[in-house]
């Protein structure tokens, strides 16, 4: 079959939908190589913009680079192409993280090509959602599509949503007082910034949403303990919506997983109407982290808390210029 060869705009353009994906503090930690005589991407970690104190293990840039990748299936998908795609592929080279391989039309991916207006529309909302319950429906096939990554989506039972929402507030209280903490979210945060286009990374203050006054919503507060000058305070959703996401085992490839599948999870609910936020705080104790698996059957290895629900959609944040994180090779 005769694949044709993607222009210099159009890997641009691949990239820069793969590049809108989530991740921690918004640190974009990944770089893109394209090889034009394979006509394969490869996905490296850029182990620069790790996290070592919240992230010690790199499981956070793991699952943010395996939503870059599920990013960059969608396009290949959009684009009529099949995304041939290895994980780890080099175990010698832990920084290469995957490679996607652009072959003809059809594959397993071709499903993913209705998501890609969700691309761009997809931010992570700090405001107050609306208290409405997301139908059993979506809520069933939010679940189904984590399955597809080999991930599993749950929405806590009211018991155990209390006992989630009390680790993350364990874990936001341990925050406050934790130096390294502060100054490692300091590093990826911007209390400065005039407008949209001051930096290309991180997480500027007309992002932090508003400061919590009620309401039980698992948010972080990206301030710290800095002041923002007129910052708004708000209540927040008093029965919050969470669902956990959980992989069988606990390897730098079930991180990719677990990031393609919350990914195409908040892809698919971004389509369905739906906004989302994340929370990592309790994810980033290990002793927490433990306690978020499930109380019945003490099976899986939370990955990612997802607040999802009905209300504004969150500003656009930052991205670095492809031509930061892409490299084109004969």
């Amino acid at each position: 079959m005769n694949v044709r060869t993607p222009s210099e705009e159009h890997l641009i353009s691949l990239v820069g939908d793969a590049v809108a994906a989530p991740s921690m503090h918004n640190a974009q930690p990944w770089r893109f190589r394209y090889v034009r005589q394979t006509r394969t991407f490869e996905l490296y970690a850029d182990f620069d913009r790790a996290m070592p104190y919240s992230d010690p293990r790199a499981r956070g840039l793991h699952i943010g680079c395996g939503a870059a990748l599920l990013n960059l299936r969608v396009a290949a998908a959009h684009d009529g192409r099949h995304a041939e795609t290895r994980l780890l592929p080099r175990p010698e080279d832990p920084a290469l993280l995957a490679t996607v391989r652009l072959t003809g039309p059809g594959g397993d991916d071709s499903d993913l090509a209705p998501l890609h207006p969700a691309i761009t529309e997809r931010h992570s909302s700090r405001f107050p959602f609306e208290e409405k319950r997301i139908p059993d429906g979506l809520r069933g096939a939010l679940v189904e599509t984590a399955r597809r990554e080999g991930a599993a989506l749950a929405f806590p039972a009211p018991w155990h949503l209390q006992h989630v929402l009390d680790l993350v507030r364990e874990a936001e209280a341990r925050g406050l007082t934790d130096r390294a903490s502060e100054r490692e979210l300091a590093e990826w945060t911007r209390t400065d910034a005039p407008s949209v286009n001051c930096s290309d990374d991180g997480v500027p203050d007309y992002a932090f949403g508003p400061v919590r006054s009620g309401g039980r919503a698992p948010l972080r507060d990206f301030a710290g303990t800095r002041r923002v000058a007129g910052r708004d305070t708000a209540v927040f959703e008093a029965a919050p919506q969470i669902a956990c996401l959980s992989t069988t085992h606990d390897r730098p490839e079930d991180w990719l997983r677990a990031g393609q599948a919350m990914e195409r999870v908040l892809l698919l609910a971004t389509a369905e109407g739906l906004v989302g936020s994340l929370a990592t705080q309790p994810l980033e104790r290990p002793d927490l982290r433990w306690l978020l698996r499930d109380p019945v059957t003490g099976a899986g290895h939370p990955q990612m808390l997802l607040r999802l629900g009905y209300g504004p959609k969150g500003p656009r944040t930052p991205r670095r210029p492809v031509s930061d994180v892409l490299e084109v090779r004969p």
